[in-house]
């Protein structure tokens, strides 16, 4: 029996309904970070929506062929490779789940695949464009702004740590030890990890430290890092102040604060770090993900040789 369009727009969508307990699982079971679960459960919102509109609203009703078709129109509309094959991600994790709680019989996204993921190397400074940009940070942190003194200081860290943006923003006063040049962060899956830094960092974190009262108010906690009004900086604060310093400098490659983390793996491998150094100090699950640095490093190798070489 075919529904007409009233039936389809009314009909409520299981997949929608069950996004709740789902999203239990992820945060307490799985232990997924804040990220991966707001872009897990806005992928599956999406995903209801289409099969919605497709007259698909049981989970028992839903096949691999549904699923691939949601696939291709993210395709047609343009979607970047990256973001269809985390969609694909969301839309297994949600089938093996529904399927090991009783909730279908027959898993549809078994042999869901993600589309081949072409390889980007990352955008990176140079060693020289890394000083040039932290420079220009101290510079302007020169008129004891708070709020440029604190710039200065989550970038210098940034890159003398490596760690996430997230991880940045989540700091508390007591993660940061300056006596041993040590953070501790908390990475994805609740991981919790070390990670050394420089005279540099340390120099512009104990100034920031010293400026940090005048931005404090009942709002602000054990944050290391506040935002103008008194709370926890937000992530999106940080790229502002990083795109702004990186546009003074044209030469080099529009980056975000990922590309702080970039630029700081390359550059230790550069100097002879050993990858699982950089590995754990990164806190990749695993060692292929921090093999892409060595990527980076040889396609630089090469662009240099081919600029210098007489017979390159």
């Amino acid at each position: 029996m075919t529904s007409d369009a009233s039936d389809v727009s009314t009909a409520p969508s299981e997949v929608l309904e069950s996004l709740p307990a789902f999203e239990r699982h992820l945060r307490f079971e799985k232990g997924r970070s804040e990220h991966t679960v707001r872009a897990y459960l806005t992928d599956l919102h999406g995903l209801a929506d289409f099969l919605s509109n497709a007259g698909v609203t049981a989970l028992a009703d839903i096949g691999l062929a549904d699923l691939r078709s949601w696939l291709a129109q993210q395709d047609r509309a343009g979607a970047a490779r990256t973001s269809i094959a985390r969609r694909a991600a969301a839309a297994r994790g949600f089938f093996r789940w529904a399927r090991r709680s009783g909730r279908i019989e027959v898993d549809p996204a078994l042999r869901l695949v993600s589309p081949a993921r072409g390889r980007h190397l990352p955008a990176v400074l140079r060693r020289q464009e890394a000083d040039e940009l932290l420079t220009l940070a101290g510079t302007a942190a020169d008129d004891s702004d708070p709020v440029r003194v604190r710039d200065h200081a989550m970038l210098e860290l940034l890159y003398a740590s490596g760690i996430r943006v997230g991880e940045l923003v989540g700091l508390d006063v007591d993660d940061v030890d300056l006596a041993t040049g040590v953070v501790r962060v908390i990475g994805k899956g609740d991981k919790e990890r070390t990670v050394p830094f420089g005279v540099p960092a340390a120099d512009a974190m104990r100034r920031w430290i010293s400026h940090r009262p005048t931005l404090v108010t009942p709002a602000s906690g054990a944050a290391m890092f506040l935002g103008r009004r008194g709370g926890r900086v937000d992530p999106r604060t940080v790229r502002t102040s990083l795109t702004a310093l990186v546009r003074e400098m044209p030469q080099a490659p529009a980056l975000g604060p990922h590309g702080l983390r970039h630029s700081a793996a390359t550059h230790l491998l550069e100097g002879g770090a050993d990858l699982r150094m950089v590995q754990e100090l990164l806190g990749h699950a695993s060692l292929s993900t921090t093999q892409i640095y060595t990527h980076v490093s040889v396609e630089r190798l090469r662009a240099s040789y081919t600029q210098a070489h007489p017979r390159a």
